[in-house]
């Protein structure tokens, strides 16, 4: 007897390429990109979780800038964390999506592209490109929402931040939702993965938090937590125990970045989650024979979200990213309470299974 069209049709599993994943079950796989110029397979590492029940499927993304590390971390503690029979949907997670950046701790592709400069990509394109379109059709456009991965550059270090779009409600909520120190609303940059996602109308959230080529424990933290926090907010988990409750992000549309006004030696009076006035000293920047200091000051009131960590610098180098807030008074005890209370959560250092 036929099926009846009104009935909930049963799962037959997620398909991934030719390959199906079972409900309640999981399986890695390695996406094929290219050859190696040693001949060697190159491939992208994904895992897809799908649960036992019907839901959203949530794409997590990291490292699609080759050195920007924390987000593999992340993803890896996630993975430990998500149980395929408690799961409603389907967790797709990408550790690594710029494979040949990652194994030369390079932000970078080999021709020197930005991989995320690079989308919505081609499959007769550039490397970059081709690596673009590859993730673009396979992760992004399967997903239903997403939550990609970042850290500063090298020698920058970056406040534990989301950053989403101005004309994506659902979006707007999540972020907050996140938990992170800061939710700065940026516009969508041509050629990004969050425009091409957009695009594709898929919402997403972009995670920015800590070093290039750096662990540490407050943005590893953060975004696990803001991830299940998202995942809970979507109805795809239930865990046995939320994350501690947090005071409410800090609230921002509008950076800056303060820039050397010489070359030389900078000295920081200020560093990120620091909140500032305007016409604060920031930074000194001196050279190594001279007695004179030139003072850098705050342009207006904020809270720094981003700075530079190598101390030798040139005219015009950013230094300081500095982002104007909402409610400036009470900024500087929100931000570390957030963070106080991610770094003391018990739950992120249990081995308990959602």
């Amino acid at each position: 007897m036929p099926d009846d069209p009104g009935s909930p049709q049963p799962d037959r599993g997620f398909l991934f390429g030719e390959q199906r994943i079972a409900p309640g079950t999981q399986r890695s796989f390695d996406l094929p990109i290219s050859r190696l110029s040693s001949g060697q397979s190159a491939t992208m590492p994904v895992r897809i979780v799908h649960g036992t029940r019907p839901g959203p499927t949530l794409f997590v993304s990291a490292a699609i800038h080759g050195d920007e590390i924390a987000g593999v971390e992340i993803i890896r503690r996630l993975l430990k964390r998500v149980s395929p029979k408690a799961l409603s949907g389907t967790l797709l997670c990408v550790p690594i999506v710029n494979i040949y950046g990652f194994v030369s701790n390079s932000r970078y592709l080999p021709d020197r592209r930005d991989l995320n400069r690079s989308f919505p990509g081609s499959p007769r394109g550039s490397l970059a490109s081709q690596l673009a379109y590859i993730f673009r059709t396979q992760v992004i456009e399967r997903a239903d929402f997403g939550i990609d991965l970042h850290s500063a550059a090298i020698h920058r270090m970056n406040l534990p931040q989301v950053r989403v779009s101005h004309d994506s409600p659902r979006a707007q909520e999540l972020a907050l939702v996140f938990g992170a120190p800061a939710v700065i609303t940026a516009q969508l940059r041509d050629n990004s993965l969050r425009k091409v996602a957009a695009d594709s109308g898929v919402e997403m959230l972009l995670y920015e938090a800590g070093e290039g080529l750096r662990f540490d424990d407050l943005s590893i933290r953060t975004g696990l937590n803001g991830i299940l926090r998202v995942m809970a907010a979507m109805g795809m988990i239930k865990p046995k125990r939320l994350p501690a409750a947090l005071p409410v992000s800090a609230r921002s549309s509008s950076t800056a970045w303060v820039r050397a006004p010489r070359g030389g030696i900078c000295l920081m009076e200020k560093r990120s989650g620091d909140v500032v006035t305007e016409g604060q000293a920031l930074a000194i920047v001196t050279d190594p024979l001279s007695t004179e200091e030139e003072i850098v000051r705050a342009p207006f009131d904020g809270v720094i979200i981003g700075h530079a960590t190598l101390p030798i610098v040139n005219r015009g180098d950013a230094l300081l990213h500095i982002a104007m807030v909402e409610r400036h008074d009470t900024v500087e005890h929100r931000v570390n309470a957030i963070s106080d209370t991610i770094l003391g959560d018990v739950m992120l250092d249990e081995d308990e299974i959602l």
